[in-house]
């Protein structure tokens, strides 16, 4: 198994250098690939700001590369309730952050947005200190 910096699910995913895509191609058609957390985490970041992605995109993006057979992530039930929340309105970082955080009873944070966002997801109330 290899694992894949976000620039390589950048050019998949964007397409934007022909050569840098068709290696990504390939990389991805011959080899089993792990993705981490924190590269996605980016790849939202750079598909979002550099590529004017929308998260339905991106989420859909995700999904698919979740799906092939020759892809494996850390936590796959994680990164699946990110997605989930982040297409009901969270932020992709918050997201993550909140699925990761489901074994504790509160998420403390001054951002009003996440919090009323995330009212009715998950186990973890997210709320002011």
């Amino acid at each position: 198994m290899i694992a894949v910096d976000t620039n390589i699910i950048v050019r998949l995913l964007a397409r934007d250098d022909e050569k840098q895509f068709q290696k990504a191609c390939a990389t991805f058609k011959k080899e089993a690939v792990f993705i981490s957390d924190t590269v996605f985490l980016e790849a939202e970041w750079v598909l979002r700001f550099a590529y004017n992605f929308r998260p339905s995109a991106i989420n859909s993006a995700f999904k698919k590369l979740l799906g092939l057979p020759n892809v494996r992530v850390a936590n796959p039930e994680i990164l699946a309730k990110a997605i989930k929340w982040h297409a009901a309105g969270l932020d992709f970082d918050n997201s993550l952050h909140l699925a990761k955080s489901q074994e504790a009873v509160k998420f403390l944070t001054f951002d009003a947005r996440f919090i009323k966002k995330s009212k009715g997801l998950g186990n973890c109330q997210v709320e002011r200190p």
